[in-house]
């Protein structure tokens, strides 16, 4: 079975070769970028493709904090109604971010659905804090203990947000084993990846997932971006009765990763679901000692250039994949609002320059010919500078 009906930019890069234990690639495909596919109810891996190359997850990290979070749930440590506060370190994470004032508080819940839906950096280092009793490095621990008690062979954490460093790692295969676990050991909580956005009270945000509401029984997971992971994706979907996940990292735009994963889904859901070995039985192949860093591909003008061309007049993503549709219903917003705190008031208008009605009485008209420089043209020159739109990074989503 081929994978197929995936974008032109990627099909051209896949040469597939049937076998016994599922979807193997021939080296003619050894530039094409991980991905997996897996049936949640036996296991199996319908396909796959460099599952084992090492890669940055970006925000996809952010399952691991919420696998250690409902751990912690389930055990009684915490409770959804547990306060977060926000810390400073917390509130100093880089976007994409909630921009909280230091010292919000806010509920557990609410900080979660913050984290999975808007994919803020800042409250998934909130979380962690809280859950670890108010330090993020045992809480970073945890985060590697699990991955080595569920058997991520190839993942390693040092941070709780995704937010790339030297030592943040994982691959395709190490994420399928995680979202397989997420949905096997905590299905009492897995509304939270499936929600269409979160109204905090002043504003409505919507689920990065773009799959949501627009891939026929689409209900998870998550997404994540850096320059040198390029867009990455795990989606979740379930029609009678059968639940199927595909990972996808690497794809080379927002709507690029969403045709992907719902090409893939769609795949996974029609393939017979006897296919395949299963995931624990993968052989281990294309192991990578280095981490994967595409950012010269991802993060330079042309390939800027090409993602403004998926993009409409209105700035939506045009998406191919014949699978995906418009949603069919207003968006649901999800209450997650902050109990105290939250965004900053803005800052007063700045009170306008007053001008001199007369010179001084002192002044010589020979100083008019000095030769020199307002003493402020290089502040106005600066504060001109500062009043040019720069584009609003989001370095994880």
């Amino acid at each position: 079975m081929l994978i197929s009906s995936l974008r032109p930019a990627f099909a051209r890069r896949l040469v597939a070769a049937v076998a016994a234990a599922g979807l193997f690639l021939s080296a003619q495909a050894a530039s094409a970028n991980p991905r997996i596919v897996v049936d949640v109810k036996t296991g199996r891996v319908i396909a796959h493709q460099d599952a084992f190359r090492k890669w940055y997850g970006a925000s996809l990290t952010k399952l691991m904090t919420a696998y250690v979070a409902f751990d912690a749930l389930k055990s009684g440590r915490v409770r959804l109604d547990s306060i977060v506060t926000l810390s400073q370190k917390a509130a100093a994470q880089p976007p994409s971010k909630m921009g909280f004032t230091v010292g919000t508080t806010m509920t557990l819940d609410t900080a979660l659905k913050m984290m999975l839906v808007k994919s803020a950096n800042d409250m998934a280092y909130a979380v962690g804090e809280t859950v670890a009793g108010g330090a993020i490095e045992p809480f970073i621990s945890m985060m590697n203990a699990e991955a080595i008690k569920l058997g991520m062979v190839s993942t390693h954490y040092i941070n709780p947000n995704g937010l790339p460093g030297k030592g943040q790692y994982t691959t395709a295969r190490d994420l399928a084993v995680l979202t397989l676990r997420l949905k096997r050991d905590f299905p009492e909580y897995q509304s939270y990846f499936g929600l269409e956005g979160i109204d905090t009270g002043k504003r409505q945000y919507h689920n990065y997932n773009t799959l949501i509401g627009r891939f026929d029984g689409a209900d998870g997971m998550k997404t994540g971006f850096i320059c040198a992971s390029g867009f990455n994706q795990i989606g979740s979907a379930t029609r009678n009765g059968r639940t199927v996940i595909a990972v996808v990292l690497g794809s080379d735009s927002l709507a690029g990763r969403a045709d992907d994963t719902a090409n893939l889904l769609a795949q996974g859901l029609s393939a017979p679901p006897t296919e395949g070995v299963p995931l624990g039985s993968l052989p281990a192949y294309g192991e990578t000692p280095d981490v994967t860093d595409i950012s010269t591909e991802i993060c330079n003008p042309k390939a800027a250039q090409v993602r403004s061309e998926t993009r409409d007049d209105a700035g939506r993503t045009i998406q191919h994949s014949p699978y995906i549709h418009a949603m069919d219903h207003p968006p649901q917003y999800s209450m997650a609002m902050p109990l105290t705190g939250g965004e900053p008031p803005p800052p007063p208008p700045k009170a306008p320059k007053k001008t001199a009605d007369k010179k001084p009485a002192d002044k010589k008209p020979a100083d008019k010919s000095v030769d020199k420089k307002p003493a402020d043209a290089a502040g106005e020159k600066k504060s001109q500078a500062a009043n040019v739109p720069l584009p609003n990074a989001r370095p994880n989503l």
